[in-house]
């Protein structure tokens, strides 16, 4: 069984152009979210999925520079990216990880790996019922339930956002849910606009190092509340905005 994430990132943001590079402690976004997925012990390669464009010829630079393989696709249809690379680097278990997530925390990959391997559905997730923040986004899919998603998706945003048929249609295929003790999902940890990086940035100037927990961020923001007020209002995009 080969359990392979796959990272989605492109730097063609409309609400913050060129967000999976800009800086945070000296870092890339996409370092910190490489090297977080990275340390997840269940996944056997991390790889970044991003586009033909000439303006991912820099995502794909960063990549080299961090030793990560990088595979180059079509810029809207990610669902077909992510069925090409998978099939590219030979995976059974598709994990998808965005690049605008960079406090995706490496025990919860693995907690939702574990629940794909321990009851084999087609899909699982910590997103079908939100207990954790948002920014925590992990999803995992069989190669052939990934398959039969992109022979058979149609509308736009279901190739933009590769996982939704899943979900949407759960007679035809089978899903699991994992989830949290406790409800922190009013919480954003993704970066969508400049409030969203002064968030993350304030982060991880206050972390040592990037191997810090979830549960390390949850509190720093109980005990730090004005950090999470930096961001409160942002609105997230919805699935049919793209």
């Amino acid at each position: 069984m080969r359990i392979v994430a796959i990272i989605q990132a492109r730097m063609g943001s409309t609400r913050l152009p060129g967000k999976v590079l800009l800086p945070i402690e000296g870092r890339s976004m996409l370092q910190w979210v490489c090297r977080r997925t990275q340390q997840a012990a269940l996944v056997d390669q991390v790889l970044v999925a991003t586009t033909q464009q000439a303006c991912d010829d820099a995502v794909a630079d960063e990549c080299r520079r961090l030793g990560v393989a990088c595979f180059r696709g079509a810029e809207h249809d990610v669902l077909d990216r992510f069925c090409r690379a998978a099939r590219a680097h030979r995976a059974d278990l598709v994990v998808r990880i965005t690049a605008d997530c960079p406090l995706i925390d490496a025990e919860l990959i693995d907690d939702v790996v574990v629940a794909a391997l321990q009851r084999q559905p087609d899909y699982a997730s910590n997103v079908l019922r939100r207990t954790y923040p948002r920014g925590l986004d992990t999803e995992v899919a069989t190669t052939a339930a990934l398959a039969r998603a992109w022979r058979e998706a149609t509308e736009p945003y279901q190739r933009v956002h590769v996982m939704p048929y899943f979900y949407q249609h759960p007679q035809w295929f089978r899903l699991y849910s994992v989830t949290g003790d406790e409800d922190c999902s009013a919480q954003r940890w993704t970066v969508d606009s400049p409030e969203d990086l002064e968030f993350v940035r304030g982060v991880c100037r206050r972390m040592a190092g990037d191997a810090f927990s979830w549960r390390d961020v949850h509190r720093l923001v109980q005990r730090e509340p004005e950090l999470a007020e930096l961001n409160r209002h942002v609105r997230q995009k919805q699935l049919v905005d793209g």
